[in-house]
């Protein structure tokens, strides 16, 4: 009996192939198979770098955008001349007339050296430079050439390029854009191009930056037969900034060529740069245009109706002291 006890408590436990006694082996098993695999939520290293790379790109590059693009990036005195003469890139253009601009404003007599630049700028094809040029050359009175270039400026074709040269020449002591600083104050009247209907419009009181879209005109002339129809669709864009006062013609509705579309009223720093210069040149004949500058009204920021008050102060004080 004993030595069949013996026997039996020494048996090996894979001789009960359906017994806890292989519970063990088969627990081990199971952890050393988990160990060799990975869990289904791990990331590789490679995809970890990958998303990382992607991640810091998705901040890198509107940054790299943005400060390519940023007026206040100093640029030395060679990148100036290079992105004057950049006609391919008009914001080149712009960023070194800025600049030059600040310097102007630092006395800076360095500035000088590309004055020629900015009175050949004044003719330049896109009206964002022309617009640019006109208030970097208010900046010097003594400028040589700058008078002459501002007072042709006046005739320009875009209000807002005639608007910064009248502003300018204020600056310079000159008073002969007057009736263009008015101009400022007022809506600006958008006119259909040519005969057509209303295919789309913007609504009213939507703030809308120079060059934004307020309407969309369909010709009246039917498109060609290959063409697809919204490609004759003129889009009419405002030549202002500022917000939409009234809209005359509602989409659906014909128009002759000239009628009026619609009408936009100025923005508020625009508004407030002619107040400040009727403030010195401004005539009794200007009141009525800035008159309703001074009501209150939670559409006027206070510093404009403040200005539109010290204007029509100053005017009334000008006229009453003529004889």
């Amino acid at each position: 009996m004993d030595c069949c006890a013996h026997q039996t408590m020494n048996s090996s436990p894979r001789s009960s192939p359906n017994g806890n006694a292989e519970a063990p082996v088969a627990e081990g098993s199971a952890t050393r198979a988990g160990a060799s695999q990975k869990s289904p939520h791990s990331m590789s290293t490679r995809t970890r770098l990958l998303f990382y790379l992607t991640a810091w790109l998705i901040v890198l590059l509107p940054f790299l955008f943005w400060w390519n693009t940023w007026f206040g990036r100093k640029l030395p005195d060679k990148q100036i001349t290079e992105y004057l003469r950049d006609d391919k890139r008009p914001r080149h253009i712009q960023h070194a007339l800025v600049q030059i601009g600040e310097r102007i404003m630092r006395h800076d007599a360095t500035a000088a050296q590309w004055y020629p630049e900015l009175v050949r700028l004044s003719t330049h094809p896109v009206e964002e430079v022309r617009n640019t040029d006109a208030w970097v050359m208010g900046q010097d009175a003594s400028g040589a050439g700058f008078h002459e270039a501002l007072l042709k400026m006046l005739q320009d074709g875009s209000p807002m390029v005639r608007g910064n040269a009248a502003l300018s020449l204020v600056r310079l002591k000159d008073d002969s854009g007057r009736e263009q600083i008015v101009a400022l104050l007022q809506p600006a009247r958008i006119l259909a191009p040519s005969s057509g209907r209303i295919v789309d419009t913007a609504r009213v009181g939507t703030a809308i930056h120079q060059g934004g879209i307020v309407a969309k005109l369909q010709a009246t002339a039917p498109p060609a037969a290959n063409s697809p129809g919204d490609e004759s669709a003129t889009e009419i864009r405002s030549p202002v900034s500022g917000r939409i006062h009234s809209i005359s013609a509602p989409t659906g509705a014909t128009v002759a060529a000239g009628a009026e579309i619609a009408a936009v009223d100025p923005a508020d720093e625009q508004v407030w740069e002619a107040l400040r210069a009727l403030y010195l040149i401004g005539r009794a004949g200007d009141l009525p245009a800035i008159r309703p500058y001074e009501r209150g009204s939670r559409d006027i920021p206070d510093r404009v109706r403040e200005q539109a008050l010290l204007a029509d102060q100053a005017i009334r004080s000008r006229a009453s002291a003529q004889p």
